[in-house]
């Protein structure tokens, strides 16, 4: 059956499932609509009586928060009417500890390394923002005194009839995420699925919440709607939610779609009967670019959410599990699960992070540290006689000042004139972390070490990490390393891999090498004795390591220049870094960028990476973890494409190369404006997509999808920081039994040397050059099985399992990472009160403008619509917004009894006659200085320069948030 019968019949099938009559069914779509469009006019703007309204309905206050990425129009100043929104609930997700038994979703108990944890937990958690539903879409809740209660939400289905939908790919399984912006909106992300499902108002959305795993069903294509910007071309005309931007500034990466109602798969003329549903749903969006497909979700088992209920703890910061939500209730009913402290405090809010990302922060059990041995520790004599003995090499760490767990190291020997023999050493934590083991489990659990400003979450206790793994100075150590012979051009003419014994000699800063690539080192006899310099270990002296420091920089360059060149695509940018006192509350910031010693240490991991990957996946085609970069969203870097060409700034998209050199091009035009420099970066990444780590077996048909684009290499992995990522313990593993294989499979052919002689006369499977034959030879695979199964390589399903876990715990920790730094920049300004900048627009619109401000590398939205005393002239032919005080007063908004927005919410108005503001300092702690206010009439357009006062929102009364208003100035304030 093909064609429109298809579509027809299955058409049939949903309306019988959903009980459904059809004319009832389309005068409820078209009810929804109109509701929907009123929701999504107003729904950051509920206030006023409606708010009253609802307030006395359900007295409880959100006492849940996390900290959005950008503002929304939901921002409070300390005098703001409370509103719809903040009566809502904020959603956290939950471990599921301490839930009952025999609750519908499926969050059962697993013993791992024995201990108990939920199913639900294993599974990925993404980060949460503020989950609130607006006032208007609640207004056609409110039920009639004695009436019959109203069903707001479709019923849930059946367990078994979302799963035969699954099975029969009449359906898709998704994460659910809510745009920051606007509540009513919702994405859906759905693999091998080019573009985002966009799911439209609360009743589409069936109770679902940021974080949930939804099923999603599609409207038929003619019910699809209009994607955003998709006119062909970007232009300050072009609007995102009546917004003007570089980039579209309201929603996810990727494109979108739109949800409404339920729907059906059918195939289209030229579709394959072969291709699985993902495969048809992808065809479907390509032949129709410029339309969204539209969808909700299926009632399903949602599993956890978080609500408030207490209104006798408002100050408190509190997790709660919703136990149920019936479809009569726009509110869910839940119960307190934690309680983290008072809301205003550093150190709750930290504890509200690390359980919002389930993050594993407990101390490690005994039997995970029974697995280690004790210190003192000498290496094994038969480590010593296996291993390859290179304690008399000037080998030496670069990290940071304040690195504990030092995972790599490097030395350098000179060959000859034009060549070098460069070695990086990585700490063999697969030899401590044995595979199935409590202290292996414990590693596979965690995935990752989480770094939140002043505290580490360990992915490894601290004997092992800093210890007994670490490669500290003075010291013999387990490595893998690893040896490159380069030429002056930096081509790679060999290499070698192998399980060695090292001794670092020092372990230098960031800082220490920059000083001597810089020449700062002056004295070499007086270099020991400085104030604040490494002490020295072994044979080795300061002119060593300074000529090895030195001459590894310039090898540096020579491999970034060639991978550049290649086309690599580098999009770097300033970071913020926060200054603490004592106590670790932070009082300042500065702005920080790379130094040429950060890029030394990385050019050489990115090659350890790159050929530990290549080695892996040549010997274990099936069984490789590797880390794959896609093409970015192209609609989206078309857009950006268009947008540099019409403020005259070529930009070339069509190969990562010809993107690289375009933006040197361009930041040599802007050399005098960094800050707008800065901002094209910053949307510059955002078309590009999330690198993640996948099993080679997984793709093996789909070599292509391999590559990594911002490194513009086929193989990628990493190797080189196993003591805070599990998957490089894995890669470990894997090199391991490929060293093992090969020693195998020459001693078998009687080739086999002792291993602390230099060269062997052939690396059949870890050499520059793979024998194929070799090991698809029976003597071969033999080897390779055998090794495989000595260091425990996964199969190709577990293995994939394993990477989508890496993936999902890595997301987590950057959530979490993420979070934390808001929470300083919170802290900061709340300590501040106000601190002035500068900002540069970044979109522009008649309702709402969004500003970058470089000093904090945050983006941030103003909203001015509907503000009493502020008229506001939307200019479309120029793409420009000129806002003026108003003389008459204006307290209720036309159509209805909300009240117009304050003033002081949109700007911090001052007299001409009180200009001493001092500003709180970001570049130098002790230096002040002023900012000239802004004057009205204020005109607008894309890309100007304005001047913002920053303020901290929330903490015991209400989430965390940045706020952001105009600085200006007036006689009439």
């Amino acid at each position: 059956m093909t064609g429109g019968s298809s579509v027809a019949e299955q058409s049939v099938i949903v309306e019988r499932v959903e009980d459904t009559d059809k004319e009832k069914k389309k005068k409820r779509r078209s009810n929804r609509r109109s509701k929907h469009n009123s929701a999504c006019n107003s729904g950051n703007e509920a206030r006023g009586e409606s708010s009253a309204s609802l307030k006395s309905k359900d007295k409880t206050k959100s006492l849940t928060s996390s900290m959005s990425s950008s503002s929304s129009k939901q921002q409070e100043l300390q005098q703001t009417p409370d509103r719809a929104s903040d009566v809502a609930f904020n959603s956290m997700p939950t471990m599921h500890i301490n839930e009952k038994a025999g609750s519908s979703c499926d969050d059962t108990a697993v013993d791992v390394g024995g201990r108990f944890f939920w199913k639900s937990w294993l599974e990925p958690i993404a980060y949460v923002g503020s989950s609130k539903m607006c006032m208007d879409s609640f207004l056609h809740f409110q039920q009639v005194e004695g009436s019959a209660p109203k069903k707001l939400f479709a019923p849930y289905w059946p367990i078994e009839a979302v799963n035969e939908a699954l099975e029969k790919g009449e359906a898709f399984k998704a994460l659910f995420r809510v745009n920051a912006h606007n509540r009513l909106e919702a994405y859906c992300k759905i693999d091998g699925v080019p573009t985002d499902v966009l799911i439209n108002g609360v009743s589409s959305q069936n109770r679902a919440v940021e974080g949930d795993i939804v099923v999603i069903k599609f409207d038929p294509v003619e019910l699809w709607t209009k994607m955003k910007g998709s006119n062909g071309s970007l232009n300050n005309s072009a609007r995102v939610e009546d917004c003007n931007s570089v980039q579209d500034v309201n929603g996810p990466a990727g494109n979108s779609y739109k949800g409404k109602d339920s729907s059906h798969m059918g195939l289209f003329p030229g579709q394959s009967l072969g291709l699985n549903s993902v495969e048809r749903l992808a065809s479907m969006t390509n032949q129709f670019p410029l339309k969204r497909p539209t969808g909700k979700d299926l009632p399903g088992c949602i599993k956890k959410r978080l609500e408030d209920g207490d209104v006798t703890i408002e100050m408190e910061l509190l997790a709660a599990l919703i136990e149920d939500w019936s479809p009569e209730s726009p509110f869910p009913v839940a119960r307190i699960s934690h309680s983290f402290g008072r809301g205003g405090e550093l150190e709750p809010q930290m504890n509200a992070i690390l359980f919002q990302n389930a993050i594993h922060s407990a101390d490690f059990p005994p039997e995970v540290l029974s697995c280690l041995s004790n210190v003192p520790w000498d290496i094994p004599p038969e480590e010593l006689q296996t291993r390859r003995d290179l304690r008399d090499l000037c080998i030496f760490t670069i990290d940071p000042s304040t690195a504990s767990d030092l995972d790599d190291a490097l030395s350098v020997e000179k060959l000859s004139k034009d060549s070098f023999r460069v070695g990086v050493h990585v700490a063999d934590v697969s030899y401590f972390v044995l595979p199935n083991t409590a202290l292996d489990i414990e590693a596979q659990i965690r995935s990752t070490s989480v770094y939140m400003m002043q505290r580490k979450i360990q992915m490894l206790p601290s004997l092992l990490s800093e210890q007994l793994g670490s490669l500290n100075p003075g010291v013999d150590r387990l490595a893998f390393s690893m040896f490159w012979e380069i030429n002056s051009t930096g081509d790679v003419l060999d290499h070698w891999i192998g399980r060695t014994v090292i001794r670092s000699c020092c372990k230098l800063s960031y800082e220490h090498a920059q000083d001597i690539i810089k020449g700062g080192i002056v004295d070499v006899e007086k270099f020991n004795t400085l104030k604040g310099y490494p002490q020295l270990h072994g044979q080795f002296g300061w002119t060593d390591v300074i000529r090895s420091v030195k001459c590894l920089h310039e090898i540096s360059k020579t491999l970034k220049e060639k991978r550049f060149n290649d086309g690599a695509l580098p999009l770097e940018s300033a970071k913020v870094v926060y200054l603490v006192d004592e106590y670790g509350v932070p009082y300042d910031t500065r702005l920080s960028e790379r130094i040429d010693s950060n890029f030394l240490v990385e050019e050489f991991m990115l090659l350890a990476n790159m050929t530990a990957a290549e080695v892996i996946s040549r010997a274990f085609p099936d069984s490789a973890l590797l880390r794959r970069h896609p093409e970015p969203n192209m609609r989206k870097l078309k857009e950006f494409e268009a947008f540099c060409h019409k403020h005259g700034l070529e930009l070339d998209t069509s190969s990562s190369g010809q993107f690289r050199q375009s933006l040197e091009k361009i930041r040599e035009k802007l050399r005098d404006d960094s800050v707008l420099f800065d901002v094209l970066i910053l949307y510059a990444s955002k078309p590009m997509h999330l690198a993640t780590y996948f099993c080679s077996g997984e793709l093996k048909d789909n070599l292509n999808d391999w590559s990594h684009y911002a490194l513009a290499v086929p193989l990628y992995t990493h190797f080189t920081s196993p003591l805070r990522r599990y998957p490089d313990i894995v890669v470990h593993r894997t090199l391991a039994a490929v060293i093992e294989a090969e020693e195998l499979y020459l001693k078998h052919r009687g080739l086999l040397k002792s291993n602390n002689e230099e060269d062997v006369p052939r690396r059949y499977f870890t050499g520059i050059y793979f024998d194929k034959e070799a090991a698809e030879s029976p003597l071969g695979k033999e080897a390779l099985s055998s090794a495989a199964l000595k260091y425990g390589i996964p199969s190709p399903e577990l293995l994939s399992n394993v990477a989508a876990y890496c993936n999902e715990r890595k997301l987590a920790s950057r959530h979490a990472e993420d979070a934390c730094e808001k929470l300083y920049m919170w802290v900061l300004l709340k300590k501040k009160k106000i601190l002035l900048s500068d900002a540069r627009v970044l979109g522009l619109g008649p309702r709402f403008m969004s500003v970058y401000i470089q000093k904090l590398a945050i983006e941030r939205r103003i909203y001015y619509d509907e503000v009493e005393g502020l008229t506001v002239e939307w200019l479309e032919s120029t793409s420009s917004v000129v806002l003026n005080l108003s003389g008459h007063k204006r307290l209720f908004k036309r159509g209805g009894l909300r009240n117009y927005m304050a003033l002081g919410n949109v700007a911090w108005v001052v007299n001409p006659y009180d200009l001493s503001v001092e500003t709180g300092s970001i570049d130098d702690c002790d230096a002040t200085y002023m900012i000239d206010p802004g004057t009205f009439p204020l005109t607008l357009c894309l890309l100007s320069t304005i001047h913002v006062a920053l303020y901290a929102i929330g903490g015991d009364d209400g989430p965390l948030e940045i706020g952001v208003r105009l600085f200006m100035s007036s006689y009439l304030k």
